[in-house]
Order: C-alpha cells, then sequence, then structure tokens
C-alpha cells in the first residue's frame, strides 16, 4: 500500500548518493498509443470500472480491494499478470477463475483497450488493468505472501546485448517475486526466446525461495496470435514453472 515514504510511481527516477536524479532502467518501452474504432469503444465502455488510473496508485491509502471490489476474505487469491498484451490469454484464464482477482499489467494502452473487451466477452469481470511500471508495482503496491499465482508469458525478450540488462527476469525482481508469492504459489513464465529462456533458468534456479524448472506447455494457456507467429518464424516455445517455497 502506497504511503508518504514511498517514492512515487512516475516518473521513474532515483537519486544518486551525490543526489543527481536518473533514470530508472525500465523493463518495456511504450509505444504508440492510437485507438481503432473498435478499441476506443470497448475503452469507453470499460476503463472507468476496470482500468486503475497511472496516478491513483500515489494517493494515500491506494487499496487494490477497493479496485477490485472485495476483499482477501470474499477471493481465492490475487493473480499478478505482468505484460497482458491484447489480453487472449489474460481473459480465457481470468474466465476460468472467477474466485480470485486477476491485476494484469499492460503499458501499451491500445493492448488494454483491445483486453477490455476480450475480457468483458469472456465474462471476465475479475480483472483489472494497471499501467505503471509492474516492478515498482509489485514492490509498492503488493504485500508479502500475498500472490496465488504470477503470470509472464511472452515478455520482450530485448534480445540486443545493449539492451538485456532491461530484461525483466533478473535476480532482483526473482528475489521480489518469490517474496510476494504466498507460500505454494507459482510463477509461470513463457517464451520464444531460447537465449532468454536459458536466463531464466540461470536467474530462477538460483533464487533460493523458488524451485522449478522447464516443464510441458501449459495446457490451460491459450496459443495466441503471438505465440503463433513466434512458431511460425521457427522459435521453440518454452514453458517454465516455479513454486514458492
Amino acid at each position: 500500500m502506497s504511503d508518504h515514504r514511498v517514492p512515487p510511481a512516475r516518473p521513474h527516477q532515483r537519486l544518486t548518493e551525490d543526489g543527481r536524479r536518473v533514470r530508472e532502467v525500465l523493463t518495456y518501452s511504450r509505444r504508440g498509443s492510437r485507438f481503432s474504432p473498435h478499441q476506443q469503444a470497448a475503452w469507453d465502455e470499460h476503463h472507468e470500472a476496470w482500468v486503475i488510473p497511472d496516478e491513483a496508485v500515489d494517493q494515500p491509502g491506494f487499496s487494490l480491494d477497493t479496485w477490485f471490489g472485495r476483499g482477501p476474505e470474499d477471493r481465492d487469491g490475487l493473480i499478478v499478470e505482468i505484460g497482458s498484451g491484447v489480453g487472449e490469454a489474460t481473459a480465457a484464464l481470468a474466465a476460468a477463475r472467477p474466485a480470485y482477482d486477476v491485476l494484469a499489467f499492460e503499458v501499451w494502452r491500445p493492448g488494454v483497450a483491445s483486453g477490455l473487451r476480450l475480457v468483458a466477452e469472456a465474462g471476465a469481470t475479475n480483472v483489472r488493468y494497471c499501467g505503471v511500471d509492474a516492478v515498482w508495482s509489485v514492490e509498492h503496491l503488493l504485500a508479502p505472501g500475498s500472490v496465488a499465482e504470477l503470470w509472464t508469458f511472452f515478455p520482450d525478450p530485448w534480445h540486443k546485448t545493449r539492451h538485456q540488462k532491461r530484461r525483466l527476469v533478473t535476480p532482483a525482481f526473482a528475489a521480489l517475486a518469490a517474496s510476494r508469492l504466498r507460500p505454494g504459489g507459482l510463477w509461470r513464465l513463457a517464451t520464444d526466446w531460447a537465449a532468454y529462456a536459458e536466463q531464466m533458468v540461470e536467474v530462477l534456479g538460483a533464487e533460493p525461495g523458488l524451485e522449478g524448472g522447464v516443464v510441458e506447455r501449459w495446457a490451460e494457456r491459450p496459443v495466441t496470435k503471438f505465440e503463433r507467429k513466434g512458431v511460425a518464424a521457427g522459435r521453440t516455445i518454452t514453458d517454465l514453472c516455479y513454486r514458492r517455497r
């Protein structure tokens, strides 16, 4: 929960020891924000109820329970998805888990609009979207041991060497994610980049709070348009699953 001691979610800047302000290294880049007519219609109909405004997370007393409309005693748990894209997996998986709250992080606004349409069509009224940096949010908005599952499907591979410092799966984030999962909670991942899969195995295998590795494809995860493109390009899809010890 936010309070006055927490650094604001935006503009993702920090101070060096000598007081200089520098921009944080982020795991994403924002793309265009123009909506198609269908996206605009979905945004207009659903964003007020299902999209958490960026500025809301900086308000004193911010609570996810307020946005979901129910507390921990009324749900089976909280599921967090980082990088929901256009919402194909989000809609299908959330609709199958109505007793869970699903918090989907996505910074690409047209993707959120497409996701709003899909979750509405699926009847997945348990999804809330957030466009604030997921790493910051996991640290400052989620309590330790509060997450039942974490989903990270096809995160940006940042395949150029000079960009790989921006990858989401790092030792620091692995430790943070493990601390937010409840005991027995799962972190499910998938990638179509072999080098990133190798990094995931190395990093997550070294995190003492987690156990797991490469697994068979998660049958419940729908095959998305993005995944089909990866397969068509000849890339192998790797699924991983880790459990909080």
